[in-house]
């Protein structure tokens, strides 16, 4: 192990549960850190599982002692910036934002200015001490061109709270999202383990449990098909609301792909030519419920379908199904 100074602090923790990656265990368990932070102090030789060194991607048992030699704190200065932000709800828990595509949720290596973490430090100086200035107070996240709904905790009660119930699936997360193709099945449930594609490092793939895949669960409903108004193929596409019964990494856009009805405007895990115009991948969390950590009330937040998003659809023309059955009947989005 490399030389380490006397401001290094020793943690020491025993696993509760079986299948855990050590460095989302360790995110989880110090939730002031971020996972990459944690990851560098991994490759650093800072943490051990049972008395020997560990790399980020170890799978734990119950019972493992995992230790850590965390490193001396470096004050991180996040500058609050006056962005509008669109509440859905606030208490004195927590608040809900609309966060808008385009926004990144934290900030990062080369994105340190128009993330949601400096508007809400604008707002809510206090945030800076609800799970560190990286996070004020943040328990998920959004990618950057994913709109939608985002809970962000107030107090640190509040944020543990919060985290526990996303880490054990008590949270309903609802999105809509546009998707290639004509969808066979009025509604199903995609089971399929993922993991970072190891071809390309950025990129999540389908991959077996066997070598390091997550389990993973996505289930779906078909809101309405559309063909193109300007296609001479008759290309159709499919509105789909998409509940997230897991939170992995690009999920629904990977697991999309792989039923091969990829996400609109994803040029990701679609085809680098898109079939249809849209300023973006056609994804947007849109209700998530969960438990008030004080109240135990159960609060349901909505954010409606964006513009950007809404406009895409009404360049499509309602498709017939086309083989005598009948679709779930467009929604209000």
């Amino acid at each position: 192990m490399s030389d380490m100074s006397d401001q290094n602090q020793l943690l020491v923790f025993v696993v509760d549960e079986d299948g855990e990656r050590l460095d989302r265990f360790l995110a989880d368990q110090l939730q002031d850190a971020s996972r990459s932070e944690v990851q560098r102090w991994v490759k650093e030789e800072r943490a051990t599982v049972g008395g020997k060194p560990a790399k980020a991607s170890q799978k734990l048992f119950a019972s493992d002692t995992v230790t850590l030699l965390r490193p001396a704190a470096v004050d991180v200065v996040i500058e609050a910036e006056d962005i509008p932000l669109e509440i859905l709800y606030e208490d004195a828990d927590l608040l809900v934002v609309n966060k808008p595509a385009g926004m990144v949720t934290h900030p990062a290596p080369g994105q340190n200015s128009g993330t949601l973490v400096n508007a809400l430090l604008a707002r809510y100086p206090q945030q800076a001490a609800v799970g560190g200035p990286e996070r004020a107070g943040i328990v998920h996240r959004l990618d950057r061109d994913t709109s939608g709904v985002l809970v962000v905790a107030k107090t640190a009660p509040a944020f543990r709270h919060l985290q526990g119930q996303f880490k054990r699936r008590q949270v309903d997360k609802t999105y809509m999202a546009l998707v290639e193709g004509q969808v066979e099945a009025l509604d199903g449930r995609v089971e399929a383990p993922i993991a970072r594609d190891p071809a390309h490092r950025k990129r999540m793939a389908v991959i077996s449990e066997q070598r390091g895949g997550r389990r993973s669960v996505t289930a779906f409903r078909v809101v309405e098909t559309y063909r193109s108004a300007v296609s001479q193929r008759g290309d159709h596409f499919t509105l789909l609301e998409i509940d997230l019964l897991t939170g992995r990494t690009h999920q629904i856009r990977v697991h999309m792909a792989f039923i091969k009805h990829p996400v609109v405007g994803d040029r990701v895990y679609g085809r680098s030519k898109q079939l249809i115009a849209s300023p973006r991948q056609f994804l947007h969390a849109r209700r998530l419920a969960f438990t008030q950590p004080t109240t135990e009330e159960r609060i349901v937040a909505e954010a409606p379908l964006p513009e950007d998003l809404a406009a895409v659809l009404e360049n499509l023309i309602v498709a017939d199904a086309g083989d005598g059955r009948t679709y779930l009947p467009a929604v209000k989005v």
